[in-house]
């Protein structure tokens, strides 16, 4: 036995550094801020003030949880960390947008093996503009460091937040109608599902980060880091819209784009995706031809370059899309929502059909034609 005392920053844990980290990221949290939050950064909670609630018939809070998944795997490969925070922010808050609900404040967990100041900085630098990006404030946060568990360059993270929606205005299941549209927001990349297959792909194909690739325009990593495409704001403004009626959002994340749509979609209908109306983008045709993917589990796992779907009446259709290209987002019609009065047994087994998904009793997605 060491006759050598044993002090916290001997175990691994540097206190002085988190300190650091704090005073560094301080400038990016000031900027993501809402009128309602009541004190600073560095109280043992966030506090807003939920005041304007009471203006309300019946609010209904909504809150997400969830992380980016093994996308911080290429962030730290590639050294490059200021990006990886915004993914985190579309992976929460556009979660909540689903059901019609405006986020109001975000909180995130690092969890590191090592405290480097500047590193840690940059990650909530991400959250912070995402948080920016989609009006919603950053009230607090966490950074543990847990040498031993992680490696010193190591570390991950999550986000919860808290959003709020009118009763009456929530969307979903209840409100899709046979003949309803289906509508396609265009992602921005991989966004942040599926990394577990993409780097297996990658390494089963000799591949570097550093390497350019031509089809992409510029390096692999570069493009794997493309940051998630924050649709909050977009939403929104649509759902509150004059003149147009959203029955029902879906965010396309794990499972896939039919996966996803399934989920708000009542018992009893299905939804008829066309995939000739878009044209795949590049990286997804890179992967499936890199690892030879198959088609049925390419589109399980990845967006296949559809971020966020809208269900809305037939003629209301051209409004969303055009609401969206005004925005900077590609969107087109994507299909249609019909009954499942001939979906037998056997269609249900198809690859291209997915029912049922993600332990939601709902409806059902056809995938049909090829793309572009």
């Amino acid at each position: 036995m060491s006759d050598e005392p044993i002090t916290y920053a001997a175990a691994g844990v540097d206190v002085q550094a988190g300190d650091r980290a704090v005073e560094l990221m301080k400038d990016a949290v000031r900027r993501a801020q809402r009128p309602e939050v009541m004190g600073g950064l560095g109280g043992f909670a966030g506090m807003f003030d939920a005041s304007a609630l009471k203006g309300m018939s019946r609010p209904v809070l909504a809150t997400s949880t969830d992380g980016v998944g093994t996308k911080v795997a290429v962030a730290q490969a590639m050294d490059v960390h200021d990006t990886i925070g915004i993914d985190l922010v579309g992976m929460v808050v556009d979660d909540i947008v689903v059901c019609g609900a405006e986020p109001l404040f975000m909180t995130d967990y690092i969890a590191c093996g090592r405290v480097v100041p500047e590193r840690i900085a940059a990650v909530v630098g991400g959250i912070a503009q995402g948080c920016e990006l989609a009006g919603v404030a950053l009230v607090g946060g966490e950074t543990a460091e847990h040498p031993g568990l992680l490696g010193p360059d190591e570390y991950d993270l999550a986000g919860a937040a808290t959003g709020v929606v009118e009763h009456d205005d929530v969307l979903g299941p209840q409100r899709v109608r046979a003949g309803d549209a289906v509508v396609a927001l265009a992602a921005s990349g991989l966004h942040s599902n599926g990394y577990s297959l993409v780097r297996r792909v990658v390494a089963a194909a000799g591949l570097d980060w550093g390497t350019h690739v031509q089809e992409l325009g510029r390096p692999l990593g570069e493009e794997l880091l493309e940051p998630t495409r924050i649709y909050t704001r977009l939403l929104l403004d649509l759902v509150r819209s004059d003149g147009v009626d959203v029955h029902a959002l879906s965010h396309v994340t794990g499972g896939g784009l039919a996966a996803n749509l399934a989920r708000v979609l009542p018992a009893g209908a299905i939804a008829t995706v066309d995939r000739s109306t878009w044209a795949l983008p590049p990286v997804f045709g890179a992967v499936a031809r890199w690892g030879r993917v198959p088609q049925h589990d390419l589109e399980r796992t990845l967006n296949m370059g559809v971020g966020f779907v809208v269900v809305l009446p037939a003629e209301q259709a051209d409004a969303a899309v055009r609401h969206a290209r005004e925005r900077g987002v590609a969107a087109w019609a994507l299909g249609e929502v019909g009954v499942v009065s001939d979906l037998d047994e056997a269609d249900v087994v198809q690859a291209d059909v997915v029912q049922g998904a993600k332990g939601v009793d709902g409806g059902a997605v056809r995938m049909v034609g090829a793309h572009r």
